[in-house]
């Protein structure tokens, strides 16, 4: 079982790499097809029913494309469908929530600060606000707002500010962004799975079956496709957010998140207008600049944690207690004041660095015990921390760190090794 955490760690490496390479599928494609439609030019001479063309050169060859608005008359033999690039982006990144955030609930999920929950209700709240996330945004877009896309589109930004500030209640920082990502994420592919696809489906069929499409169908996917175009860029940011304490764990992390939605429209404003008419409205960029100062300027307000006091005081969860019981915790305990505090600390005295990195705090028993999992795999089982080894962790401290989360999950329940 010693090994279980190295194992669960490379598990967690393969599905988030897998994540990446289906999400840069799914966004290179989301991407392309904006551009090729708001590109599209009407010619004379065109087919019947179709709606415009684009001439383009890639690979030592040249694409005739053209876009029919509705349908083809006749239903082609060979049909590409654009769907599981959506799919899998979200399946691997669901798969990421459950195993880092409910996996490690304790660490990466719960605040007690904010919400003292159980294991169990931290998660069923997790999973929760996705699904009624989802039902919401859906009964909006199919109420009548649905024919008024630019008051839908101000509900859905008050909606993502909403929920922003609601995590921000009930979890970490870190916690807080992810779901916020992971929510909105929920909404883009349920919009393809539920929407787009089954639309497209009932005109192929109507094509297979010599029946006239109804345009109403392409119109409602259409509607939500655009939904995902301005979302993509904000879900980028929030997945990449946990690694920056500076945008999850300050005060005002969710007004960041909230301004970063207003900075993907911004961007994909510019960029959509570019596509269409050759030429992008350069305001868009001082728009964009000013809401990323204000971003930066909203970071610098105070990161949420506990202070040394208070991390002192508090009483240790059951899985903190098993790691600060295990035999060697003490000695542990004194190799990283040593080795890891000067910079994971409230207030770090390495110089260049202004906030603990990662925001990961290793100056008292519970910040150790609360972090076992990472020291362990960090400057335990590789030697990844100290950065280029510059505090001088000798082998003998290593061993010494190992042998203690061995003991420690060797003791404990299973789940030990993968909190």
């Amino acid at each position: 079982m010693q090994d279980l955490a190295t194992m669960w760690e490379w598990l967690a490496f393969a599905v988030r790499w897998l994540h990446v390479i289906t999400a840069m599928a799914w966004i290179g494609a989301s991407f392309y097809f904006i551009a090729l439609d708001l590109g599209l030019k009407k010619v004379p001479d065109m087919p019947v029913g179709a709606s415009g063309e684009e001439w383009q050169v890639h690979g030592g060859g040249f694409y005739h494309i053209q876009k029919y608005l509705v349908a083809p008359a006749n239903m082609p033999d060979h049909l590409i469908w654009h769907k599981w690039q959506s799919y899998t982006t979200w399946l691997t990144g669901a798969a990421l929530l459950m195993m880092v955030y409910w996996g490690g609930s304790q660490l990466y999920l719960i605040d007690a600060q904010k919400v003292d929950f159980a294991a169990w209700q931290a998660i069923a709240v997790s999973a929760a606000s996705l699904t009624v996330g989802w039902i919401i945004y859906d009964n909006l877009c199919k109420s009548k707002l649905g024919e008024k896309p630019t008051s839908l589109m101000v509900l859905l930004f008050v909606l993502l500010v909403a929920m922003a500030w609601g995590y921000n209640q009930i979890f970490t920082g870190r916690a807080a962004l992810l779901h916020l990502g992971a929510f909105t994420a929920t909404i883009m592919t349920a919009n393809v799975f539920f929407v787009i696809m089954p639309n497209q489906r009932i005109v192929v069929k109507d094509l297979q079956e010599g029946r006239t499409p109804d345009p109403k169908y392409g119109k409602i996917a259409k509607l939500r496709s655009t939904h995902n175009n301005y979302l993509t860029l904000p879900v980028i940011f929030l997945m990449l957010s946990n690694h920056y304490p500076l945008a999850f764990a300050t005060e005002y992390n969710w007004m960041i998140a909230s301004l970063v939605f207003l900075m993907g429209v911004t961007i994909r404003h510019y960029f959509n207008t570019m596509h269409a008419t050759g030429k992008g409205p350069h305001w868009t960029w001082l728009a964009t600049t000013i809401l990323f100062i204000l971003v930066m300027w909203l970071s610098t307000a105070p990161l949420m944690q506990d202070s040394y006091e208070q991390s002192e005081a508090r009483q240790l969860n059951p899985v903190e207690q098993v790691f600060a019981g295990a035999a060697g915790f003490e000695d542990v305990t004194t190799i990283i004041a040593g080795r890891c505090s000067m910079c994971h600390a409230r207030e770090p005295g390495f110089d260049g660095i202004r906030n603990a990195p990662k925001n990961i705090l290793l100056e008292t028993p519970a910040d150790i015990a609360r972090n076992a999992r990472q020291i362990y795999l960090q400057a335990g089982a590789t030697a990844a921390m100290p950065p280029a080894n510059l505090s001088w962790m000798e082998p003998a401290e290593r061993a010494t760190i190992r042998n203690w989360y061995r003991d420690a999950i060797a003791t404990g329940p299973l789940f030990l090794a993968l909190e």
